[in-house]
């Protein structure tokens, strides 16, 4: 669950910075899940907690019922978090509001519609479940939508090729980054590591610790990178945690995620970790700090200390924020090619792009950099420019200012947001 004003997960930091400036052009209230009925409001912002408490007792019987469909999982039923979304849908009657903009969960839109029936509804969508979950759901849900937003082309154009007669309504907006927040002002954007030669190299990864990120990828790659550059040390900032087999292994038809589902098998994955650290530990102990889950204004510090930003993700990144916010920070970055991570950085120009899974290709572009401090500057540099251009959080809230005037005819509408539910594992 999401806690306001201090989001950690990334939809929620996302929410958080935009209505924070649509609140100048808009009236919002954000609804978000907590264990307790409470209201507050934050820089002209209404946010409305709504207890899910008996909600999860009710689910607690129907998680233990199988469901054999993996494209009907029970997170995408009707009945999940129900309550919940009842108290939501009634709040939005009441209050007469405009557009509803949901975050991910789908099966909130036929209780708003049914409610609300001159509600606008945006359903953003931050993962690939349009083009996975079960077809004749989605199809009945996007009919009572009004517009679909995603963070990238990738997620867009699958959605409109499986259901090209919404293909109009299916539109993409990029997340945003803090420009402020990951700037050094009295260094510009230039990393202030780049410059100390007689540093051992920092490598950062930002994110969950977890094989859908491709962590054993890193590590793997990593391991590589010291036979040749012993001198090289690793941070990993971030929580453990395996995403559900049935969020994301389950519903893909990718092989390279199918084949995750050896980490889903008892304490493999734990067992996994720990045999990389071990092996690491054999060419040169302390090599690889693990952070933890920090809280985002402590980030800054590590994208600004940092050589060289890694994110090998094996799932397809429908956005990739961190590597976003590295742009922003002037360190250069090298990704995967799933997703929508192809579309932040500029292969060879603002960074590197490199197969997924693949960790000798990784452990090669990692290398590629390390021993080229005016490639990494140059890059460092360009993704610096791309980011500030594309990815401020100013210029994602222009953009979605306009999607909501064309909705409502050029009219300004009081808005709502309904954010984060519990049913939005993801947000991580």
């Amino acid at each position: 669950m999401t806690s306001f004003p201090n989001p950690a997960d990334s939809i929620g930091i996302l929410t958080y910075e935009l209505v924070k400036i649509l609140a100048h052009q808009f009236n919002i209230t954000v609804y978000a899940a907590g264990q307790q009925s409470r209201q507050m409001n934050i820089e002209g912002v209404d946010y409305q907690y709504i207890p899910i408490s008996q909600d999860q007792s009710f689910l607690k019987y129907f998680e233990k019922l199988p469901f054999k469909n993996p494209k009907s999982p029970l997170f995408n039923h009707r009945f999940y978090y129900l309550g919940y979304g009842l108290r939501i849908a009634q709040n939005l009657r009441k209050q007469q509001f405009d557009i509803v903009h949901i975050h991910n969960c789908s099966q909130f839109v036929p209780i708003i519609r049914a409610l609300n029936p001159q509600i606008k509804i945006v359903l953003h969508m931050h993962c690939e479940w349009l083009h996975q979950l079960d077809y004749k759901t989605t199809e009945q849900r996007l009919r009572q939508v009004d517009l679909v937003i995603t963070p990238s082309d990738y997620i867009t154009e699958a959605a409109r090729q499986r259901f090209p007669q919404f293909s109009e309504r299916i539109q993409t907006l990029a997340n945003g980054v803090d420009l402020e927040k990951f700037v050094d002002s009295s260094l510009g954007y230039i990393n202030p590591k780049s410059d100390a030669k007689s540093q051992a190299k920092q490598l950062l990864y930002v994110g969950r610790i977890c094989p859908e990120k491709g962590s054993h990828i890193l590590l793997e790659a990593f391991h590589k990178v010291l036979e040749k550059e012993p001198e090289t040390q690793l941070t990993l900032v971030g929580p453990m945690g395996v995403i559900p087999y049935e969020y994301l292994v389950a519903l893909s038809e990718d092989a390279k995620i199918k084949d995750l589902a050896v980490f889903h098998q008892g304490e493999n994955w734990k067992v996994g970790l720990r045999n990389a650290f071990a092996k690491l530990n054999q060419i040169r102990e302390d090599t690889v700090t693990l952070t933890g889950c920090l809280a985002p204004t402590k980030l800054p510090p590590y994208y600004q200390n940092a050589d060289l930003f890694i994110f090998p993700s094996v799932c397809q990144e429908a956005f990739g924020m961190p590597v976003a916010e590295a742009m922003v920070a002037g360190v250069p970055v090298i990704v995967s090619d799933g997703g929508g991570l192809p579309e932040l950085v500029e292969n060879g120009k603002s960074g590197l792009v490199v197969e997924r899974s693949n960790a000798d290709a990784l452990a090669e572009a990692i290398l590629k950099l390390l021993t080229d401090e005016t490639l990494r500057k140059s890059m460092g540099s360009s993704g610096h420019k791309r980011a500030v251009e594309q990815f401020s959080f100013e210029k994602i809230a222009e953009d979605l200012q306009q999607q909501y005037y064309q909705l409502c005819g050029q009219v300004e509408p009081q808005l709502n947001l309904t954010t984060l539910s519990p049913a939005n594992p993801q947000a991580a």
